[in-house]
């Protein structure tokens, strides 16, 4: 098994074509959601604020997996966040996929329009929702153009530690997860189809205050992916709470805060992806599997509770006043394992999780099937100054308690990952 493993490896290298196994097959699309006319862009709780120019261009991203008649869709869009009730509109009009294995989250840019409805102080919201409409349509079709580009394919996956000035903890300099994960489709010719790039990071450079639109430092990234050969590019964030950012610092002080700073960060950290996943084996045969589990947290946080009762559409997703209900999903896919997340969870939740996790490359997707706040360990909720913003932006001190553990208890009741053979 070893040698037919580098067999293939060594003939994508030499460029000859390969006769994947008809079994398991990758397809990816994209689609531009740049709102005409521009809209006010959301950074969190609070008014959205108005905007004059764009700089990149907003994006939905779908990329399906399938192997047999199993399919899986990983689907992410350039937003703050995207809560369950519009992503549900999305599974709805897709009918090539289980809507159990369509995971759809956001990259986090806060240079975006608001896709909860967040009051804007004056009895209304700075959402449009025939926008949100429009975004939620595209984002099925991109799942369904994926599903009719799929071919075969084979999976390099690699983790390493992104190099250089990338994202560091505002809380704690030191206390986040500088590890890449990388999934890259490669086709019969040996040519990249789609990079997958999971990292904890906050695309927040530009920020909501500044009147641009943008994707921020993702734009960039997928841009250079596709110019460095790794075909379409698709990010997913990862544990990226309190407070993982994007390293915008000057040497002399300050922060870089414009679109050359987007650039240089979603450039660098595309380069490392790259350089991280070049020289893993390809896995011709990868499995695939994927479970889902319904999640019920409480509402502790008396300002959940308001923004709860008062986002449009958010009482969809409650059983009570007191408790939302939320969805978890495992994926198998070759030797990895990746787990969602329906919140920002801090860095030190990720890497117990990834520690606990069953494949050779664990992978966490933040702000997937929902996007309900910080979520954190009992012990840290409301215990310090520092965390005083993101314990009260938290649905509560028991949320990362519950969310663990019903992760690990899915995580056990699954099937262990793939292992490739030595």
């Amino acid at each position: 098994m070893r040698s037919l493993r580098w067999l293939l490896v060594a003939t994508i290298v030499l460029g000859a074509p390969i006769a994947w196994a008809a079994g398991f097959r990758v397809g990816i699309a994209v689609r531009n959601v740049t709102p005409e006319p521009l809209l006010p862009v959301s950074g969190g709780v609070g008014p959205s604020h108005a905007t004059t120019k764009k700089q990149g261009e907003l994006t939905v991203r779908a990329l399906v997996f399938e192997s047999g008649s199993n399919r899986v869709a990983l689907v992410v869009g350039d937003f703050l966040g995207f809560p369950a009730v519009l992503g549900d509109r999305v599974r709805a009009a897709v009918p090539g996929v289980p809507p159990e294995n369509i995971v759809i989250g956001a990259t986090h840019t806060h240079s975006a329009p608001d896709c909860y409805g967040f009051p804007d102080g004056r009895g209304g919201t700075g959402a449009d929702f025939k926008y949100l409409e429009r975004v939620c349509v595209q984002a099925a079709e991109a799942i369904t153009e994926a599903v009719t580009r799929l071919q075969p394919a084979g999976l390099r996956i690699a983790t390493g530690e992104a190099r250089g000035q990338i994202a560091y903890n505002y809380y704690a300099e030191k206390l986040y997860d500088a590890r890449c994960h990388v999934v890259q489709a490669v086709d019969a010719a040996g040519k990249s189809v789609a990079t997958l790039v999971n990292y904890a990071i906050h695309p927040e450079v530009i920020g909501s205050e500044r009147g641009i639109c943008s994707p921020d430092l993702v734009g960039p990234l997928c841009d250079r992916i596709a110019e460095g050969g790794g075909g379409t590019g698709i990010f997913l964030n990862s544990a990226l709470g309190g407070m993982v950012t994007a390293d915008n610092r000057r040497p002399g002080g300050g922060e870089a805060n414009d679109w050359a700073e987007c650039q240089r960060i979603g450039r660098l950290l595309a380069d490392e992806a790259l350089r991280i996943v070049q020289n893993a084996p390809v896995q011709a045969e990868p499995t695939l599997f994927c479970a889902a589990r319904r999640l019920t947290l409480p509402v502790d946080s008396p300002l959940m509770r308001q923004l709860l009762s008062a986002i449009p559409g958010a009482r969809d997703m409650a059983g009570t006043g007191d408790q939302v209900v939320t969805r978890l999903n495992l994926i198998n896919v070759g030797n990895a394992q990746l787990l969602t997340i329906p919140g920002e969870a801090l860095p030190n939740i990720g890497c117990y999780l990834k520690r606990k996790m069953r494949g050779e490359h664990n992978l966490l997707f933040g702000l997937a099937n929902d996007a309900l706040g910080y979520i954190m360990a009992k012990e840290d909720y409301d215990s310090f100054k520092r965390y005083e913003y993101i314990s009260r932006t938290s649905l509560g001190e028991r949320t990362g308690v519950i969310f663990v553990e019903e992760a690990l208890k899915l995580v056990g009741e699954s099937p262990a990952p793939q292992v490739l053979a030595d």
